[in-house]
């Protein structure tokens, strides 16, 4: 997730979301590789967004060094019957420092609405993590014209039920849907344009929250 608006005033953030893949071999492989790599990074933060089962693996891996880790999902409930679910206390026992609110596929893929992305928002931040807030378009609504519209409803969303301050302690990830596995390759100019917009929908609430939400 790249911001590339004023990078001189905000310390960029390179996080990977591993998505439904990986095993204790290939995540041992590619974690050295990372640290080897970070020797020459001193300019940004890096993170990775592992499955939950493999949370202690990155843990073990990654204590003590420069790179961050964080989980793809989180329930928006603290405890109790729900099957399956992930709290953010548990990932806070993983010291998980980032986690991913909104994704594209939880949206369209498991129904997750703006409400739902809000409480998990919450949920993220009152446990001292920070929300990395997945935004952006389908292809049927930019073809439609519509991507300014989706783009502060999701924003929105969040504000109307945690403040704009809240913003300030999140980072939001523009990802263009309709440039995943189509074979459409959004442009950085593109994605500039996504970035002005939301940084000046930020402003109408707080100058100061807009210019430092990377």
């Amino acid at each position: 997730f790249t911001d590339l608006g004023n990078v001189n005033m905000r310390r960029k953030l390179v996080a990977g979301n591993w998505k439904m893949n990986g095993s204790k071999a290939s995540i041992k492989e590619l974690l050295d590789g990372i640290k080897q790599g970070m020797a020459d990074v001193s300019d940004a933060d890096v993170c990775v967004c592992a499955p939950f089962v493999y949370l202690g693996e990155v843990e073990s891996q990654l204590n003590g060094t420069t790179v961050a880790w964080g989980s793809q999902n989180i329930s928006e409930q603290a405890s109790g019957a729900y099957t399956g679910e992930i709290s953010a206390s548990m990932l806070n026992d993983f010291k998980c420092s980032y986690v991913i609110i909104g994704h594209s596929e939880r949206r369209t893929l498991y129904g997750e609405d703006d409400a739902l992305v809000a409480k998990k928002f919450a949920a993220v931040r009152a446990a001292g993590m920070v929300p990395v807030l997945c935004i952006g378009e389908t292809l049927d609504e930019r073809e439609s014209g519509v991507t300014e519209e989706v783009v502060a409803r999701q924003i929105d969303a969040v504000i109307d039920a945690e403040g704009i301050g809240a913003i300030g302690d999140a980072v939001i990830a523009y990802e263009p849907v309709w440039a995943i596995g189509t074979g459409k390759t959004a442009t950085p100019e593109q994605a500039q344009e996504v970035h002005d917009f939301i940084r000046k929908r930020l402003a109408g609430h707080d100058a100061t929250v807009a210019e430092k939400t990377r």
